[in-house]
């Protein structure tokens, strides 16, 4: 006889505020963020980018994304879209010990700031409409199916794939997008981007930071030992990958630097998200050291290299410290932490096996079809705005505004 679900008062009341916090990383977290690193005569659009990405993705979310991505699987590719429009579902309908309507909420909190983040990588030179229509597609062919495969019971999380917050599904997925549309929106003309409000970007870190405790404290929905952990190794990755981004930073130009400090912070973030219900403490201060190396070679070595415009390093931050953890994973997935998971480290080689084909699955998946959506629009209505309006700006061209009226 099957297990009647019981609301746990004490679950729902904790995922509720690792909802809430894990939306604040969008609006205003990446929102201020991306926007201090902006051009001044761009910050409005920037942020605009954030909100409109949110919005979109809230609604195609409701409509069929979370029913498609949770639905019972179809042969382990796509969900089957039931509750269409969310018609059927009742507040007494339950996803374990808390509502389903919580976690309908608080996985929309996940598909929003994936796309979120890929704007990052697009500041100052795409079209508000193709923006759009890009994020509507990128979620329906992309982000959707991967969420599906790796934790609506699909093919993925059938081999055995650990990704407690989203290695794969959010920070490997918005990387790779991030770094197709770069190269199909081609380079800036003028090169230099310097951040015109750095203080923005530090208010914007630190409300990614704290809303990242929900983002993995939560994706635990119990209120325990097992969110408790996540939450501590959340931090002490992200403060491991500060520090060592500063002393990176120390040895090649002398002087700790404030950008540099935030961006190892969010790398450090981004590395222990798929790790942070399966590993302990010091694991977690080698997986975010080590974050902040594989970042810093990939944003200062491997992009100049071949010369891809990813404008604010999304590719660099959230795709290859995203690998980074997922593959981290799977070396250091202790069963003191979690009795479901054992890495490399604790005698399961073939841990570190799964998470291998899951980078490489969605590496080439994510990057092959956000290529193809990217040259279809640009072949259509266009990708980018005229020359003039990308050297006037964004924000007077094409939102009448100005972010500031001195």
């Amino acid at each position: 006889m099957a297990a009647i679900a019981v609301l746990n008062t004490g679950n729902t009341a904790w995922v509720i505020v690792a909802t809430i916090l894990a939306l604040l990383m969008s609006i205003p977290g990446a929102a201020l963020f991306y926007g201090g690193l902006a051009k001044r005569k761009n910050v409005l659009n920037t942020m605009f980018l954030t909100l409109i990405a949110f919005s979109v993705i809230a609604i195609i979310w409701v409509c069929y994304g979370y029913q498609a991505s949770f639905g019972s699987t179809l042969n382990g590719i796509i969900g089957f879209p039931s509750y269409l429009f969310m018609s059927g579902l009742t507040l007494n309908s339950m996803h374990g010990s808390i509502p389903t309507v919580l976690y309908i909420t608080f996985q929309l909190a996940f598909a929003a700031l994936t796309g979120v983040i890929i704007s990052g990588s697009i500041v100052g030179r795409m079209k508000t409409n193709a923006w759009v229509i890009y994020i509507i597609a990128w979620l329906t062919l992309i982000y959707i199916p991967i969420c599906h495969w790796v934790w609506g019971g699909g093919w993925l999380m059938s081999l055995g794939t650990l990704d407690f917050a989203g290695g794969t599904v959010v920070e490997i997925n918005c990387g790779l997008s991030a770094l197709a549309l770069a190269i199909v929106l081609g380079t800036r003309k003028e090169k230099v981007l310097l951040p015109h409000n750095l203080g923005y970007s530090v208010l914007g870190a630190g409300f990614l930071f704290f809303g990242w405790l929900g983002f993995n404290g939560g994706s635990a929905l119990t209120a325990g030992a097992l969110s408790s952990n996540a939450i501590l190794v959340t931090v002490i990755s992200g403060c491991a990958a500060l520090i060592a981004w500063c002393i990176i930073d120390n040895i090649k130009v002398g002087k700790p630097t404030v950008l540099g400090a935030i961006t190892g912070l969010i790398a450090g973030l981004v590395a222990i998200t798929p790790a942070a219900g399966f590993v302990d403490v010091p694991a977690s201060i080698v997986i975010g050291a080590v974050a902040s190396c594989v970042s810093y070679f990939s944003i200062y070595y491997f992009k100049d290299r071949f010369g891809y415009d990813d404008a604010l390093d999304v590719f660099g931050v959230h795709g290859c410290s995203g690998i980074w953890g997922t593959l981290a994973t799977g070396l250091f997935a202790s069963p003191f932490i979690n009795s479901a998971a054992s890495g490399l480290l604790y005698g399961n080689p073939g841990q570190l096996g799964i998470q291998a084909i899951a980078v490489i699955v969605s590496v080439v998946y994510v990057f092959v079809v956000s290529y193809l959506i990217a040259k279809i629009i640009d072949k259509t209505i266009g990708l980018r705005v005229e020359g003039r309006v990308e050297i006037e700006g964004l924000d007077t061209n094409l939102h009448e505004e100005s972010g500031y009226n001195f």
